[in-house]
């Protein structure tokens, strides 16, 4: 007899142990939809709310993460340094992070980081995970652009703080006005042009219109002119490609805009 009163105990106490499990999964899920709904009315702080609360009553709650990392970058202002802004930014890495904890493949966090260190300009961190988004979906282009982005934004803020110390001119090449420096700022830069550039026939490979990839290909090709210091025919052979790009970028638009809806001006109804 006592031996089954205190299976019983234990019977009793492990169901009212499940039922509060269950209760509190239910409680979440009423959070998030809460939240789901203050994010789609634009009320981000109650929408937080909503979604901190569906994640502390149920951590496995994957999509209350989600929402959660999302309304933080959603409040986020790129460019704004201040402590509460780059804690809200964080804040958003952090749940994204906490996501890839139990789903490494969750390819919308690790694009989601990956933007967020872009924003913040932490551009080392920011190429490692769009790589990974690329390994995780070697068929998406825009990771690759992104990276090329990243790649073409390295390479020219020194390229032209090296011609400020120099008082060049925008038309200025830098062979003509300082071989040494020319020679500096090819050894510190040929590695992300060549990767930007590889990075960019990736992403038109996978999309061959991708007209903004085009754009940063003229880019690309600019800054590579720029550093061929003792080669003005391999600096000429550049600039034409650049130019190439330009014609294509060009052309992609115009065929893109004539395909639009109401592009060929008003259509009358042949049924008439």
């Amino acid at each position: 007899m006592k031996t089954t009163a205190k299976l019983l105990v234990v019977l009793a106490a492990g169901l009212v142990l499940l039922l509060g499990t269950g209760c509190s999964k239910l409680k979440a899920r009423d959070q998030l939809n809460k939240g789901v709904q203050a994010y789609k009315n634009n009320k981000y702080e109650q929408a937080i709310d909503h979604f901190q609360q569906a994640v502390s009553l149920d951590p496995t709650l994957i999509n209350a993460r989600l929402y959660l990392a999302t309304a933080f970058a959603q409040q986020y202002i790129p460019g704004a340094d201040t402590p509460d802004n780059n804690r809200m930014g964080e804040q958003a890495i952090d749940q994204y992070k906490q996501v890839l904890q139990v789903d490494p493949r969750n390819i919308n966090s690790v694009k989601g980081i990956a933007y967020l260190y872009l924003q913040m300009k932490k551009f080392e961190l920011s190429k490692d995970f769009y790589k990974k988004a690329s390994e995780l979906d070697p068929n998406d282009p825009e990771p690759y652009y992104s990276v090329a982005v990243i790649d073409w934004t390295q390479t020219y803020q020194p390229r032209q703080e090296e011609r400020a110390k120099l008082f060049m001119k925008p038309d200025d090449s830098l062979p003509a006005k300082d071989k040494k420096v020319c020679a500096l700022v090819r050894e510190k830069n040929t590695a992300n042009i060549q990767e930007g550039i590889d990075n960019l026939n990736k992403a038109l490979q996978l999309r061959p219109d991708y007209d903004d990839a085009m754009a940063y290909l003229n880019l690309m090709y600019r800054e590579r002119a720029d550093v061929q210091c003792d080669d003005l025919e391999a600096r000429a052979a550049d600039l034409k490609t650049a130019d190439d790009w330009v014609d294509k970028t060009m052309a992609t638009k115009k065929a893109k805009a004539e395909k639009q809806p109401g592009a060929g001006g008003i259509v009358m109804d042949e049924k008439q």
